[in-house]
């Protein structure tokens, strides 16, 4: 038994492990590379193993940083099956129909080679299955059991614990995909993880905490209320899966509360982001049960009186006439899409409020923002910062430090953790702290492989 480790090692993009358990070999997720450019040719390296020899893809969720390499996997011979939730399904859709998108836009502008197309994905999506639902175990391969628990970071996703057997030999081992931040409006929080001999981890928050939920909601609230009523426009660079339906969520509670005018422009200008908010109201059985209360009482939780979605590129370009409007468009981390016209015809408008609510990787034009660059380039056109900026951590849709040692606890202490997700300070600072606990913890580096075997066998069976 073998896990093997090709992305999202001393780094945050491209999760994809490989795990081999007698004659099965099966991957844990298949994401994208993101952030730098040297980051994103990695995406048209070699995987480091043969995909036709891949019998099996367990995808916990549906961000292209985990899902996003699957139709490049599938174009050089994979041909099994892609296990994962239902709703997990219905968004991986969404996300890799879109990154086609993206990169044939990108090749006729850059004249980069496209990755993938839309036939690609199409074929992919032919191999997935939404069999998984939280809590129910089944055998997935000779030797291999699986169960796939709530993790709360977005609509379906999911950690995974697979029970692995190979001749007298047993061991439980834990993927935990990314962990969602316990003070969500919509969805329930993590499932606590069991008993486990080995636990692959994620850590991008690994060496800070966030700030409490009331905090920033209230940050959020007042930054709004600020802007628009000085008739600026507040643009928040919004991630569609989760993020945009949790902002909706929370705009609508202040039309309610009367802190934000009911006559208030919003625009979400995301296509994917409005097929994502669709895809939500499909999906009711993974709400937390303050969401399943507002739709008894027959209250839509991303509705508000003057909400826009922009689906065309001429709606999306009449917003450029707009103000004293609330303006969501992805990408959240600004490395394409819409939003980047957003940024051009606002940021050098000192009434104007750039909000970020997430996470954003190294390189990307969202960091260079956030780290205070008095010019950026978009489109390679210089456009300087004049707007306020402001960063609400506490929005992110990743488990914190605290959340994510008492995680890696919650089923005793297992005999290894591996640290995946992560930037390298991050990764050190957590794995430092896990330690500290008496619990023994590594953080693979990309090609690094990790025998089961040696690991020996602690788990409460």
């Amino acid at each position: 038994m073998q896990i093997s480790f090709h992305g999202a090692a001393s780094d945050v993009t491209g999760s994809c492990h490989l795990l081999h358990v007698g004659k099965q070999q099966i991957l844990i997720d298949c994401g994208m590379f993101q952030g730098s450019r040297k980051l994103h040719e990695e995406n048209g390296e070699p995987f480091g193993f043969d995909p036709a020899k891949i019998n099996l893809l367990l995808l916990t969720h549906a961000h292209l940083d985990h899902c996003g390499r699957i139709p490049i996997l599938v174009k050089q011979g994979f041909r099994g099956r892609i296990l994962t939730t239902a709703g997990t399904v219905d968004l991986a859709k969404l996300v890799l129909q879109d990154a086609a998108g993206l990169q044939e836009e990108e090749m006729r502008r850059y004249h980069f080679p496209a990755l993938f197309g839309a036939a690609d994905v199409q074929t992919a999506l032919g191999q997935f299955e939404g069999a998984m639902a939280h809590g129910a175990a089944r055998e997935v391969a000779p030797g291999v059991r699986a169960t796939f628990y709530k993790a709360g970071h977005i609509l379906g996703s999911a950690w995974i614990l697979l029970e692995l057997e190979e001749g007298s030999e047993r061991r439980r081992v834990i993927f935990s995909g990314d962990l969602g931040n316990r003070n969500k409006p919509i969805l329930n929080p993590p499932d606590p993880a069991l008993p486990a001999d080995v636990v692959v981890m994620e850590s991008t928050y690994g060496d800070r905490n966030h700030r409490s939920q009331a905090e920033s909601i209230a940050e959020f609230r007042a930054a709004v209320q600020a802007t628009v009523s000085e008739g600026g426009n507040v643009v928040i660079p919004t991630f569609a899966l989760e993020r945009a339906q949790d902002l909706l969520y929370y705009l609508r509670q202040m039309v309610e509360d009367h802190a934000l005018p009911a006559d208030t422009p919003v625009f979400l200008d995301s296509p994917m982001a409005i097929s994502a908010t669709e895809v939500f109201r499909r999906h009711p059985e993974y709400f937390n049960p303050e969401m399943k209360a507002l739709l008894a009482a027959g209250t839509d939780p991303f509705a508000l009186p003057r909400l826009q979605f922009t689906r065309t590129t001429d709606a999306s370009k009449a917003i450029a006439k707009a103000r004293g409007a609330v303006i969501m468009a992805g990408s959240g981390m600004a490395t394409g899409g819409r939003i980047l016209h957003h940024l051009a015809n606002n940021l050098g408008d000192a009434r104007n409020h750039i909000i970020f609510v997430g996470y954003a990787s190294h390189g990307t034009p969202a960091r260079q923002v956030i780290d205070g660059a008095r010019e950026i380039r978009i489109y390679g056109e210089p456009v300087a910062v004049r707007a306020k900026v402001t960063t609400i951590g506490g929005f992110s849709a990743h488990a914190d430090h605290d959340d994510l040692l008492a995680w890696a606890q919650a089923g005793g202490k297992p005999g290894k953790v591996l640290l995946v997700h992560g930037e390298p300070k991050a990764a050190a600072v957590l794995a430092h702290d896990i330690e500290a606990r008496g619990i023994s913890t590594a953080i693979p580096k990309l090609g690094d492989r990790f025998d089961l075997s040696a690991a020996g066998a602690v788990a409460a069976r």
